[in-house]
């Protein structure tokens, strides 16, 4: 579906980028959590979150993971959290889901195995299966990752056996040499193909974010922004982005297009908050029924 208001998706740090490629990076749990209360407070709709271990490697654990979330929910109690359930370093579907104790309100659910230019992120069909239970037994609802057209596919036939259940929330991805092709003849193919109800959000790797963003806010789709996918401002890469330049960026593009950042809670209320959430505060409460 086409929404007047912009949902922004916020991915901060991911499992690639470190502070010897960006001195902006959040790694520790303290620097994510500042950043994302920050965007918060600025505007945003949801937030994808990774966890790093003290050496800036990726972590699954959920002792990371919950000290990230309860101080994120400390300040910012209606922002729907999404956590990664990447199998890019770890394959092992236990490791994978660990973080969903945790009950956050969304987990990335990745289609199939694709390559990346340095690494293979592998995803079988009984993983992918398994892990799309497990997401919804917990009370999240999927993040269902798209880089090409067959996970889109694969997606529609997990529908259809009622593996996926709705709200259904994709994250249309572009920019990836083994991926989909950042040009708006690809792209409006996967929005038609999309089932109706579907929300959906455009991103873009690398150079690819801009453009990407700025397509899905005239399409009136959302967008995914954050320096997980991109650590430069400009395509000439002369100039470091912080994940708050990033956002006003979006803001900016946003209100020429007349489009208001929808709120976490209006979000939240479309199905996105996790179904056995506990909430802090009675008027949250009451916003989000």
């Amino acid at each position: 579906m086409n929404l007047k208001e912009l949902i922004i998706n916020f991915a901060p740090t991911g499992n690639v980028p470190t502070s010897k490629n960006s001195p902006y990076i959040p790694i520790s749990p303290s620097q994510i959590i500042e950043e994302v209360i920050e965007a918060y407070e600025l505007g945003i709709t949801l937030v994808h979150l990774h966890a790093r271990e003290e050496d800036e490697s990726p972590s699954c654990k959920a002792s990371i993971y919950s000290v990230i979330l309860e101080g994120i929910r400390k300040y910012c109690q209606d922002m729907v959290l999404g956590v990664s359930l990447s199998g890019r370093n770890f394959p092992e579907i236990e490791k994978r889901t660990e973080v969903l104790s945790l009950k956050p309100d969304m987990a990335s659910l990745t289609l199939s195995s694709l390559n990346f230019k340095n690494q293979a992120s592998l995803n079988e069909p009984e993983t992918i299966n398994i892990l799309a239970e497990k997401i919804q037994a917990c009370g999240a609802t999927p993040e269902l990752e798209c880089f090409d057209a067959g996970m889109l596919n694969y997606a529609l036939y997990l529908i259809q056996k009622g593996k996926i259940r709705p709200p259904f929330y994709f994250n249309l991805i572009t920019g990836n040499i083994f991926g989909m092709p950042n040009d708006m003849a690809h792209i409006g193919t996967f929005i038609k193909d999309l089932p109706k109800e579907s929300v959906w959000a455009l991103g873009g790797i690398g150079d690819f974010q801009l453009a990407a963003n700025s397509y899905a806010i005239t399409a009136g789709g959302g967008v995914r922004v954050g320096l997980e996918d991109n650590i430069w401002y400009n395509a000439k890469r002369t100039q470091y982005a912080t994940n708050i330049d990033l956002i006003k960026r979006i803001h900016t593009l946003a209100e020429i297009h007349e489009r208001p950042i929808m709120k976490p809670a209006t979000f939240g209320k479309m199905g996105f908050f996790n179904k056995n959430r506990v909430f802090m505060k009675n008027d949250i409460l009451k916003e989000a029924v």
